[in-house]
C-alpha cells in the first residue's frame, strides 16, 4: 500500500470483483456507490448521516463549484472537506459530462469548453489543465480527467472524433495534474473511456488511456438515454478492455437492478443522483422495488418503508408518516426519504461484497432479481 494510492482485491466471483482502494483519507470498499453532493452537499442530508448509512465516499463537481462558491475561494476557506465537514474521500467529476447536458450553453473547441454560466450569464473557458486546476483548488482525492461525454446516438465518425479529442485531453490532464506536485503527491487521476456503443471505438480509447497512464479507470459516455440493455451489452466488453488490478469506475449509474448488473461484469465503482432526487420526489427504493409514497394508499400504512430495512429512517417512522410529509411538502420528508435511499443503496453495495467475498454471488443476483424485479 502507498500513503497516497492503492488498490487492492480481495475475492473475485466470475467477473465480479470485491476489495478496497487506500488513500489518506481513508479505505473505499468496493465495490462502492459514491452520493453525489453536487455543490457540497449532498442535498437534504447532513455529512454526518451520509457517512452513517456506509458511503465511504462522496462525489463533488467541478463546473458547479467552479461557478459557485468558486475554486478560488474554497481554497482560501480550506478546501472542500474542511468545507462541508466532510473528512473522508472526495472524487470530483471534471466538468466534461456539462459538455453535453448544458451543450445548448456551451462552445467547444480543440482547447476545451467555453460555457455560459446557467447561473447569471457570464463566460468561463472550461480546459483541462483549468479543470485540473479547480480540482487541485478544491482539494479532490480523486481527480477525474478532463473528457467530452459522447452524445447518445452520435454516429460513427461523431463518436470515434470525440473520443479522439478526449484521449487528446486526458494526456494534458495527465499533464496538469503532475505539474501541481503537492496535489499528485496525496490525490490519484482517473481516466475516461469513451466510444459510444462501439467496441472498437472503445478499444482504441482504452489503449490510449493505458499508454498514458492513470491510478484508475472510468466507462463514461452511457446512461445518457441508451437503455440498460445496450449499456449492459456495452459493458459486456468495455470494464475487459480496462487493467484488472485498477479501479473501474461507471460513471453516472443507476438503478438497483443497473448496479447489480454492473458488478455482475467487473465494474467496481458508482455514482448517481437517483437515490437523492428520487427520495425528494417521494420514491423509496426498496428490497422489493420503487414505491411512489405519494400513493394514496400509503396515507394510513403503519408499515415502514422496507420492513428488511435497518436504517434509521425504517426503524422509526411509518409510511403514513412520509406519506404526510412529501403530500405536505415538509423539509423533513425529502431528508428521511433521501436518509433511506442512500442507506438502501449502502445496503445493496455491503450485500453485494459480502456475497463475492463467500463466492454465491451469483446466487445473490438472482435472489435479487426475483425480488426486486418480481
Amino acid at each position: 500500500m502507498t500513503d497516497r494510492f492503492s488498490f487492492s482485491i480481495a475475492a473475485v466471483d466470475g467477473k465480479a470483483r470485491t476489495g478496497k482502494i487506500a488513500m489518506q483519507r481513508g479505505e473505499i470498499r468496493t465495490p462502492a456507490f459514491m452520493p453525489v453532493g453536487t455543490a457540497a452537499t449532498v442535498k437534504a442530508m447532513k455529512p454526518e448521516a451520509v457517512r452513517n448509512t456506509g458511503a465511504d465516499i462522496i462525489l463533488g463537481n467541478t463546473y458547479h463549484l467552479m461557478l459557485r462558491p468558486g475554486a478560488e475561494r474554497m481554497a482560501r476557506l480550506g478546501g472542500l472537506h474542511k468545507f462541508m465537514n466532510w473528512d473522508r474521500p472526495i472524487l470530483t467529476d471534471s466538468g466534461g459530462y456539462q459538455v453535453m447536458s448544458l451543450s445548448e450553453l456551451t462552445k467547444m473547441s480543440e482547447d476545451g469548453v467555453e460555457f455560459q454560466s446557467h447561473l447569471d450569464g457570464s463566460r468561463h473557458m472550461l480546459t483541462p489543465e483549468r479543470s485540473m486546476e479547480i480540482q487541485r483548488l478544491l482539494g479532490s482525492d480523486i481527480v477525474m480527467a478532463f473528457d467530452e461525454c459522447t452524445k447518445n446516438g452520435a454516429t460513427r465518425e461523431e463518436a470515434v472524433a470525440s473520443m479522439e479529442r478526449s484521449m487528446r485531453w486526458a494526456k494534458r490532464s495527465r499533464d496538469g495534474f503532475d505539474s501541481g506536485e503537492e496535489h499528485a503527491s496525496r490525490a490519484a487521476l482517473f481516466g475516461i473511456q469513451q466510444g459510444s456503443l462501439n467496441q472498437n471505438i472503445r478499444q482504441a480509447s482504452a489503449e490510449a488511456l493505458i499508454d498514458i497512464g492513470f491510478d484508475g479507470y472510468a466507462i463514461g459516455g452511457l446512461a445518457v438515454g441508451e437503455g440498460q440493455e445496450a449499456m449492459f451489452g456495452v459493458l459486456d466488453y468495455a470494464p475487459d478492455q480496462l487493467p484488472s488490478d485498477k479501479p473501474r469506475y461507471l460513471m453516472g449509474v443507476g438503478k438497483p437492478d443497473d448496479l447489480v448488473g454492473a458488478v455482475e461484469r467487473g465494474v467496481d465503482m458508482f455514482d448517481c443522483v437517483l437515490p437523492s432526487r428520487s427520495g425528494r420526489n417521494g420514491q423509496a427504493f426498496t428490497a422489493f422495488g420503487p414505491i411512489n409514497i405519494r400513493n394514496a394508499k400509503f396515507a394510513e400504512d403503519l408499515e415502514p418503508l422496507d420492513n428488511s430495512c435497518a436504517c434509521a429512517v425504517c426503524q422509526t417512522y411509518s409510511r403514513a408518516y412520509l406519506h404526510h410529509l412529501i403530500r405536505a411538502k415538509e423539509i423533513l420528508g425529502a431528508m428521511l426519504m433521501t436518509e433511506h435511499n442512500i442507506a438502501y443503496y449502502q445496503s445493496l453495495m455491503a450485500g453485494m461484497r459480502d456475497a463475492i467475498s463467500k463466492g454465491n454471488f451469483a446466487e445473490y443476483a438472482a435472489g435479487f432479481r426475483g425480488k426486486y424485479l418480481g
